[in-house]
């Protein structure tokens, strides 16, 4: 499952509370093109139950499988429920973010949102994501200045780290959704599957680190330098990083559930019931 982060999650702004907090939730999610954003994300959902059925289960899903992942990854009803969660995880009262609606509306923050997506979508052919590693890949070795610029907005928004740990704590809670299913059972305990979980860590960062900063150098590419760093300055402000944790910590709630189900549907097909 690839990472779910978003670069231009990020936001800055002035006091607001209560419903007013909601609102500006609302024009953050118009301004950052979310509905786009989560199209794209449930195409990628679609990909991965693909891979689920292929390598796990044997391709014994069929069209319920099918119907139950589609069902899944709804992006209407994801959005829906990631906005409750970002509402949540947002504070209730101190800095809002109108300054991000402005930023993000219009010039470079509306450029980088667009080659994002743009990017995004791109990936979802192998094809073209391979080029993309293959392009990082000759860019480190040849030490372009560019993978510098890419490599602090990365570090500097916690890209890897923090989908790491939403990739280790979606993986535990397919693990869950299995269990619920029947498809685990008391002889591996929840500590086995902790272990199993973190067996896998050093496979998730190499992974995520690779895709990451593939994915943002191809995005970034129509960007000049200049643009870049003045992308990362923006996002490196203190406001702004609040926002950021708050927009992971909602993806973070919302995927866990959804691996949670895609376990407990996929547990299904492995003890033969019906979906």
């Amino acid at each position: 499952m690839r990472p779910i982060f978003l670069a231009t999650l990020l936001a800055t702004g002035l006091a607001v509370t209560g419903p007013a907090r909601a609102t500006e939730v609302d024009e953050l999610v118009a301004a950052l093109q979310l509905p786009e954003v989560f199209e794209v994300l449930a195409a990628e959902g679609e990909a991965y139950g693909k891979e689920i059925d292929e390598n796990m289960l044997d391709g014994a899903g069929g069209q319920s499988w099918a119907t139950a992942v589609h069902r899944i990854y709804a992006p209407d009803r994801l959005l829906a429920e990631f906005t409750t969660a970002l509402t949540a995880a947002l504070p209730q009262s101190g800095t809002g973010f109108a300054p991000v609606i402005e930023f993000f509306g219009s010039g470079l923050g509306r450029q980088a949102t667009t080659l994002e997506i743009s990017a995004r979508r791109a990936l979802l052919d192998p094809d073209v994501e391979d080029a993309s590693r293959l392009t990082l890949e000759e860019m480190r070795a040849g030490n372009d200045p560019r993978i510098a610029l890419v490599k602090d907005f990365v570090e500097v928004n916690d890209l890897v780290e923090s989908n790491v740990s939403n990739g280790l704590n979606a993986n535990f809670a397919f693990y869950q959704g299995l269990r619920d299913s029947g498809a685990i059972g008391p002889e591996m305990s929840e500590d086995d599957v902790v272990a199993e979980v973190w067996s896998q860590e050093q496979a998730i960062r190499e992974e995520t680190d690779i895709w990451v900063h593939a994915y943002l150098t191809m995005a970034y590419a129509p960007l000049s330098d200049e643009e870049i760093k003045r992308y990362t300055d923006f996002t490196r402000r203190p406001d702004a990083q609040v926002m950021n944790r708050a927009m992971t910590e909602a993806y973070a709630e919302v995927f866990r559930d959804v691996s949670r189900q895609l376990g407990r549907a996929a547990g299904v097909v492995l003890a033969g019931q019906s979906l």
